[in-house]
């Protein structure tokens, strides 16, 4: 794994982590980004003009924030476009209809570009072997083969707008090691502050109903589950992570406690729930795979 180029998150610049992560290299800074979405901002400056620079809709259109960019560090999907036009490739919606009917399988894809609200992240194949590459992790995470559609199709039910990388990515260490290699990872990455928040929840007084849940499910951090099994549930916690939800660090804790119990497993969900109608989907989800596995 160490390999693989991977930038965590740092303030609101995950469109540039997404396109370094994807292009494995540092190739992108917030101020090439800048520079991209402001000759955006002129290009469409522009076309406005053309109706009059005295017409009320110009006027208007002058007085608006930026699309494209803003002070926080966002970057929009025309910025992100652009900046792979450089390298020769282009973004495909993954849902479109012109898309699927292709009828392409997405293990023979090479890479894709997730969007949820303001945030985005690689998915990519590097060897024989896909990645999450999601800047939210403290690591890459490896996606199995037969679970590559299953975790595509739950980010979309759950409002991912999802895009296919088409063209040649620059080759890379990574991708030319994972070809003679093949990597297996015993403990999915954790994601960037939940170590902390379960350091301060072991600081915490525990309920009843906490303490009886940990006596008929003891956790001892020994267990494995079946890669599939594992990867469903780590969609189901990552389709729901809020970025900017600190105020919620509770119900995050208590998901965590709620999706790492088994007696024969480790669980060790993502999940960022805003309601208690979340750790109830969790604990469903959870209830689901072991009736499955049974």
């Amino acid at each position: 794994m160490e390999s693989i180029f991977h930038e965590r998150q740092e303030g609101s610049l995950c469109a540039q982590h997404c396109l370094n992560n994807l292009l494995q290299g540092e190739y992108f800074s917030p101020v090439e980004l800048s520079s991209i979405a402001q000759q955006l901002d002129e290009e469409e400056r522009m076309r406005m003009a053309e109706g009059g620079v005295s017409s009320e809709e110009y006027r208007t259109f002058l007085q608006q924030p930026s699309v494209n960019m803003d002070d926080s560090g966002f970057f929009s999907i025309q910025v992100i476009s652009n900046a792979l036009k450089v390298w020769g490739l282009e973004l495909i919606l993954f849902n479109s209809p012109e898309y699927q009917r292709l009828g392409i399988d997405p293990i023979n894809e090479k890479s894709f570009i997730c969007n949820y609200k303001e945030h985005w992240f690689t998915v990519r194949k590097l060897g024989k072997q896909w990645f999450n590459l999601n800047s939210l992790l403290m690591g890459p995470e490896l996606i199995s083969d037969t679970y590559l559609a299953l975790f595509l199709a739950q980010l979309q039910q759950e409002g991912y707008s999802i895009f296919v990388v088409k063209g040649d990515l620059p080759d890379c260490e990574a991708d030319q090691l994972l070809q003679m290699i093949r990597v297996q990872q015993m403990q999915r990455p954790k994601l960037i502050g939940e170590e902390a928040a379960q350091s301060r929840d072991q600081r915490l007084p525990r309920s009843d109903v906490d303490q009886g849940i940990e006596v008929n499910h003891p956790f001892d951090g020994t267990g494995m589950l079946d890669e599939d099994e594992e990867n469903f549930q780590r969609a189901l916690a990552l389709s729901r992570q809020e970025i900017d939800m600190e105020d919620e660090e509770a119900d995050l804790r208590r998901a965590i406690q709620l999706s790492m119990q088994d007696s024969n497993n480790s669980y060790s969900g993502k999940i960022r729930p805003q309601t208690y109608r979340i750790r109830q989907l969790s604990a469903q989800a959870l209830q689901k795979l072991a009736q499955e596995v049974i």
